[in-house]
């Protein structure tokens, strides 16, 4: 399996030069801003989106413990995704990119571990499948991260563009498939907690037990002035 995309004439291999090919005409700072953005840069975006999915969601009422759950359980099948991968790497033993053809621009030293499939490609579309499954608008943002994501890893000269769709593909099989499963274990979860002192988490809005329950709220007895209730009486009459 290590022979993959090995062909100069192979489309994945011509695609790569394609994409590699512009950061040797874009200049150096450029370059590591790419390189910045598609090891770090792209990760730190979609958490943002993140939460800006969870500070939305909250806001849905009773469907909002549901909703969080969709959220929590993005990172968790991102994680999930990650293992998946290790077995898949292990059995194609595809080499970097750089290893096999020659005037690459790479810009990420040390990458010595096997291309296919690629982590960022996998983690980052994870997370956008399962902020998507949330909330369709910063769902559709965080599908764009993980889209440029995959074209910075193949800029950078670190993966093959098939590295990049077989995690595309990974991350989103993972995601969906035990999207079934995560969501009825953790709906319950939310939904405790949305009951909880803590419940701000889940629910925006959300006045704790106590105060839902009418307690804890000190109620003073209306005070009145000397005089006041004789003066009262003498305009009555």
């Amino acid at each position: 399996m290590a022979g993959l995309a090995l062909d100069g004439s192979n489309p994945d291999v011509s695609l790569l030069y394609d994409i590699n090919g512009l950061a040797k005409d874009a200049p150096h700072w450029f370059d590591r801003v790419m390189e910045f953005v598609g090891e770090f840069g792209i990760v730190i975006g979609l958490a943002l989106v993140g939460l800006g999915a969870w500070w939305s969601v909250r806001k849905r009422g009773q469907d909002a413990p549901s909703a969080v759950a969709g959220l929590i359980w993005a990172p968790l099948a991102a994680g999930i995704a990650l293992i998946a991968n290790i077995p898949i790497r292990g059995f194609v033993e595809r080499p970097r990119p750089f290893k096999d053809h020659q005037g690459l621009e790479v810009l990420v030293a040390g990458k010595n571990d096997f291309s296919f499939v690629s982590d960022h490609a996998t983690l980052t579309m994870a997370l956008a499948v399962g902020v998507f499954m949330a909330h369709r608008r910063y769902g559709l943002a965080a599908i764009g991260f993980a889209l440029l994501e995959g074209f910075c890893r193949v800029y950078m000269g670190v993966h093959y563009p098939t590295d990049v769709i077989g995690g595309f593909a990974l991350g989103t099989a993972v995601t969906l498939l035990l999207a079934p499963l995560a969501m009825m274990l953790l709906t319950p979860l939310t939904t405790t907690i949305a009951g909880s002192r803590a419940g701000w988490l889940v629910r925006a809005g959300h006045p704790g037990p106590a105060a839902a329950a009418g307690e804890g709220v000190p109620e003073f007895p209306e005070t009145r002035s000397p005089g006041t209730e004789r003066g009262s009486k003498d305009l009555a009459a």
